[in-house]
């Protein structure tokens, strides 16, 4: 069986993330603008948006894969690099801004030296979650931001039950027949790594952040949590 399938941690799931990634990386992007319906450019622009830093920020995208948020970090103007455990996303990216191999657990960085940190669907992929909160907190400067893409659950139960068949039932067979089925099978499931919205903000507190605020984006399967470094 498949290590995908039961839900790996520690060393285990960071070795499987990084050969999945590595494994689907070639159609990252055509996939997921179908699993999404085109719903993830959107929200990724309103990632940026809320970071509500000027021109000329220096900011990091963690977990960047193929250098989508890379790019809006540039059309905004701001000073961009990313960071991503595998090494397939990177080598298919589509983006000339600097890109790390590395674990965003022991970021390569000097501490204060990032006005801000984004990340796309990434969260469910550390290992570490305290640990990660308190690297970002480490390498942003007081009174910068921090701005996490992530899956939600719609308010609606109408939506969310429609949403729940479409991302568990759907995605695994539209991901097989378009690219990997035991990885499109285990990103939905992933979200089980994912703590409640309340634990979230509580975790990035004690991390050292402050003004901390969900936004759930429409039609709900999608959120954004930001918050201010502490000054």
């Amino acid at each position: 069986m498949s290590i995908l399938k039961e839900l790996p941690s520690g060393a285990a799931k960071e070795r499987a993330v990084r050969d999945m990634f590595d494994a689907i990386a070639a159609r990252y992007d055509f996939v997921n603008r179908i699993m999404s319906l085109g719903l993830d450019r959107g929200w990724r622009r309103r990632a940026i948006t809320e970071l509500r830093l000027p021109p000329r920020s220096r900011v990091l995208d963690v977990a960047c894969g193929t250098g989508d948020l890379c790019n809006l970090l540039h059309r905004s103007h701001m000073r961009a690099v990313g960071i991503d455990l595998s090494a397939g996303m990177l080598a298919a990216a589509r983006t000339t801004a600097p890109l790390v191999q590395g674990n965003a657990l022991a970021m390569p960085l000097a501490s204060g030296s990032l006005d801000g940190i984004v990340s796309g669907f990434g969260l469910r992929n550390v290992t570490d979650l305290h640990r990660l909160f308190f690297e970002i907190a480490r390498v942003v400067r007081p009174g910068g931001r921090v701005v996490l893409l992530e899956v939600a659950e719609p308010r609606s139960r109408v939506v969310r039950a429609g949403h729940s068949f479409y991302f568990r039932k759907m995605v695994p067979i539209i991901g097989g027949l378009l690219s990997d089925r035991d990885a499109y099978d285990y990103l939905p499931r992933s979200t089980a790594y994912l703590p409640e919205p309340g634990e979230l903000a509580t975790m990035l507190a004690a991390a050292g952040f402050e003004e901390i605020k969900r936004t759930l984006l429409w039609p709900g399967a999608a959120q954004i949590v930001a918050g201010t470094r502490l000054r």
